[in-house]
């Protein structure tokens, strides 16, 4: 019975990948995501602020569903991995909602990617960052909705010390 539990266990850790997991982390609502947004400059509209915010929501929600998030991030990615789920994977919601916020033009902010761990199969992890027009990414504002079954973990990137990003310029993202 041992050894089928050791090789069970086994089998999950190889196939999991994009597993970086972190400790309690921060969520928020769409008037702090707001408030966070409009702090990146002080040019920027509440009225942008808001409508970004609200946009970031709905793409969330709606992604959750596509993806069918209702369980852990490992578990899920156990799902995607195995070909029970098709998609769900961490670079999958940072794509699709790198996308679907580059099909409105917003005059305050540019979105970009990032990555922590990059080609490291079972930690690498992958984000869309929210910085000010022009600004850099590392000056902008983690959204993450893999980390939390599809709910978004929100901070500035220097103050996410889970993970050490990097900014993926050269990603290019298909639909």
């Amino acid at each position: 019975m041992s050894q089928h539990l050791f090789k069970t266990f086994l089998f999950l850790f190889f196939i999991t990948g994009c597993v970086g997991i972190s400790p309690s982390s921060p969520q928020t609502n769409k008037e702090e995501l707001t408030t966070l947004l409009r702090a990146l400059d002080t040019k920027i509209t509440h009225k942008e602020a808001t409508q970004l915010s609200e946009a970031i929501f709905e793409e969330t929600a709606r992604l959750r569903k596509m993806f069918q998030r209702t369980t852990s991030p490992l578990w899920h990615n156990v799902l995607v991995n195995t070909g029970i789920r098709e998609k769900g994977l961490c670079y999958h919601w940072s794509d699709a909602l790198y996308l679907a916020l580059k099909k409105k033009p917003y005059n305050y902010f540019d979105f970009h990617l990032l990555v922590a761990d990059r080609g490291e199969y079972f930690f690498e992890h992958n984000v869309l960052v929210v910085s000010v027009k022009g600004g850099r990414a590392e000056e902008g504002i983690i959204i993450d909705p893999w980390r939390q079954r599809g709910s978004l973990y929100v901070s500035k990137v220097k103050e996410d010390v889970y993970y050490h990003w990097i900014h993926r310029k050269e990603r290019c993202c298909k639909p």
